[in-house]
């Protein structure tokens, strides 16, 4: 009987059953391995022997042996000698990766030493370039978060499902150490299905999200030690903040805002009457400022169009037909005596977590 040629000594015992127990016992104590011996001897066909010898054989557990006259002793091996000639080839490859490894390290070595003299003379600041580096220091903060993670994250539905999947799963595992997790967002998000569902899906495992009109900025705090912000190029990096002031600073402007945000965890059944209201109020306090489009989108974390659809209802709603006109026939209706605040901000980079 044909048997196929394995691919390694991780194949070579697989496959190995019953059968082929017993075959080895009856060697073992009869130390042969003729086939049709082992046949008679266990009542199978010489085929299935066969097979079973050559199974074992490959497995290490039977050794052939040749004695005067050319006759052939078959032996059974004790398996602890068969795992360590299968093993041997395998080990010898990890002990050759092993040393390729070390010889890595001391290869990057002086490279990670300047990169963190650069960290060292930032005083607390460390700029990252790249979305890899990002994700990969706060993958690195939260694995190492003890306590809380206090995070900002602006733009209503901007996220997409993927990066909020893959948040969801950074944030599921945080919570189940219970760290205490807290996260603002535009009150657009609760418009917004991928929001609402991730909201739904965290808030269920113990965190807890509120929602503003306006938000500061994007932010990322772990443990008030280190905070992510984004670079102000718009890019894809991030600064990181180590220095203590200027962390615990960013924690009680979050604070603040956390204070006034309005409770998020099911976007069906808390006040989208009342989000809806304030998000109306605010782009008549922006428009009677003078914003533009542009920027009052970005500081209701709305896309352009959708702003512009609300910035047309307002003023079909006051008769306006300019800006000027809004802003006047605001005024006169008692529109604008909510809390003031509509200077417009520097646009910060949307991309820090």
């Amino acid at each position: 009987m044909a048997v196929q040629a394995q691919s390694g000594p991780f194949d070579a015992a697989r496959g190995l059953g019953e059968s082929d127990l017993a075959v080895y016992g009856w060697v073992l104590e009869q130390r042969t391995g003729a086939a049709q011996a082992v046949a008679e001897g266990l009542g199978i066909t010489a085929e299935e022997a066969g097979a079973s010898l050559e199974r074992l054989r490959r497995a290490r557990l039977l050794h052939a042996q040749t004695g005067p006259g050319g006759s052939q002793a078959v032996f059974a091996v004790a398996p602890e000698t068969a795992l360590a000639q299968l093993a041997a080839p395998v080990e010898a490859r990890i002990r050759e990766q092993q040393a390729g490894l070390a010889a890595m390290r001391e290869d990057l070595g002086p490279f990670a030493a300047r990169y963190h003299q650069r960290r060292a003379r930032g005083e607390g600041l460390e700029l990252l370039e790249n979305v890899q580096d990002v994700r990969n220091t706060l993958n690195q903060a939260s694995d190492r978060c003890r306590k809380e993670v206090l995070a900002s994250q602006p733009g209503g539905g901007a996220r997409v499902p993927e990066a909020m999947q893959e948040a969801l799963v950074r944030d599921r595992a945080m919570l189940a150490r219970g760290i205490r997790l807290r996260t603002l967002y535009h009150h657009t998000a609760r418009f917004n299905g991928p929001s609402q569902a991730y909201v739904a899906a965290a808030s269920a495992l113990g965190g807890q999200y509120r929602t503003a009109h306006e938000l500061f900025g994007r932010l990322i705090v772990f443990d008030r030690e280190v905070a992510f912000i984004p670079v102000r190029d718009d890019s894809w990096g991030a600064v990181v903040i180590r220095e203590p002031s200027t962390v615990a600073y960013l924690c009680e402007i979050f604070e603040q805002s956390w204070d006034r945000a309005t409770p998020f965890a099911d976007a069906a059944g808390q006040g989208l009457e009342e989000v809806s209201r304030e998000i109306h109020e605010t782009i008549v306090r922006l428009l009677a400022a003078g914003l533009k489009d542009e920027a009052i989108a970005r500081r209701l974390g709305m896309s352009l169009r959708t702003a512009r659809r609300h910035i047309g209802d307002i003023m079909e709603e006051l008769g306006a037909a300019s800006r000027f006109q809004a802003g006047a026939h605001a005024a006169a209706q008692g529109l604008l005596a909510a809390d003031g605040g509509c200077e417009e901000q520097p646009a910060s980079g949307a991309n820090a977590g």
